[in-house]
């Protein structure tokens, strides 16, 4: 446990490292942190926080900098967010697809980072379904959505069905089931699976497991605004194998996919520290993020992709705003506040 005296040097050698981007030596922390301790009495805490794992000291340096231990404990325990005049332009109500290509190039405008914006999750809701044999082996399914949307997908099931079976089960999904979203049809064909001939139930169940496939976000599922900017990031201008790192990542959708996805699993805006765990597996890079909502239903998480050395606070504030005007915007409501408090954060481990 830290005493009083050392939360207060950590919190000062954070602070003064994030703005000045330099190692933080025993005599700077005594100027700034206000405490009349002698240069030998602030060295033996700082020896101390490299002990616990906080801070660390570079090679060709005396000073000290932050460990992503360091930063954690700094974000969770010791960062107090306050209200900086922040005014930037609402999201005008549109296509889901704009509204977040402009949500994600805002959160870089602010931040001076990388944006990006998850694509929401669409409700997978099918209007009609049919089946059609295409040879031995090969099926076609064919899904039509409530907009009209129409999706193929060419399936392989184990069991060659006939086209009068898979008529009949196309008729009976669309009558039964037709309006509801894929997790229903599920669960209604699974409790009369038993009253249903053997082949038309293996076939409901391909037909539901094809149909959330075939019903799943569109192509575009991330979008990315800014990565440019981290050319400006010193941290990363002199590190061209982390820079090179940084990039590989925004080109594996994927992979960040899989790290918004991780990132959105708890409530508020929250902050996750470069090489602290496989969620954020590179050390330079931090991330901050919230999820969206639409009608008060999340459904999409949004953040801000920067170095460690960044100011959380702020990076707090931006992406709090932000995923308010989104909510905003997909939700079609003039009367919502975005520009409120900050909605209290809940740190990624």
């Amino acid at each position: 446990m830290l005493d009083d005296r050392a939360k207060l040097l950590l919190k000062t050698l954070v602070e003064h490292y994030i703005t000045g981007g330099q190692p933080v030596g025993s005599r700077t922390l005594s100027r700034a942190s206000g405490l009349e301790l002698s240069p030998a009495t602030i060295r033996n805490v700082m020896a101390d926080l490299e002990e616990h794992g906080l801070i660390v000291s570079p090679h060709t340096s005396a000073g000290r900098i932050p460990t992503a231990r360091g930063y954690r404990l700094f974000v969770d325990t010791m960062l107090t967010v306050q209200r900086q005049d922040m005014s930037p332009p609402e999201l005008p109500p549109g296509q889901p697809q704009k509204v977040i290509t402009s949500a994600a190039h805002l959160l870089s405008e602010l931040s001076q980072f990388v944006g990006v914006v998850m694509a929401p999750r669409r409700v997978s809701i099918f209007r009609q379904i049919e089946f059609l044999r295409l040879s031995q082996g090969r099926l076609l399914v064919i899904l039509v959505t409530p907009e009209g949307d129409v999706q193929n997908r060419v399936i392989f099931p184990e069991v060659d069905f006939t086209q009068s079976q898979l008529a009949e089960a196309a008729h009976y999904i669309n009558t039964h089931h037709a309006g509801q979203s894929i997790e229903q049809m599920r669960d209604g064909l699974q409790a009369e699976m038993e009253t249903l001939r053997g082949e038309i139930a293996a076939l409901m169940k391909v037909a539901v497991d094809v149909s959330s496939d075939a019903l799943a976000q569109p192509e575009t599922e991330v979008v990315i605004a800014g990565e440019r900017n981290l050319l400006a990031v010193a941290d990363f201008s002199n590190d061209m194998a982390q820079l090179r790192r940084a990039f590989d990542l925004f080109e594996q959708k994927a992979q960040l996919m899989r790290l918004l996805d991780a990132s959105g699993k708890a409530e508020g805006v929250r902050i996750f520290i470069g090489g602290e765990s496989q969620t954020v597996p590179f050390e330079e890079l931090s991330v901050v993020s919230a999820d969206y909502e639409v009608d008060g239903q999340v459904v999409g998480t949004l953040g801000v992709i920067g170095p460690t050395r960044m100011p959380y606070e702020r990076m707090i504030q931006i992406v709090d705003i932000t995923s308010r005007l989104v909510s905003n915007a997909l939700s079609h409501h003039g009367d919502a506040h975005p520009l409120k408090s900050p909605r209290r954060k809940h740190p990624g481990r």
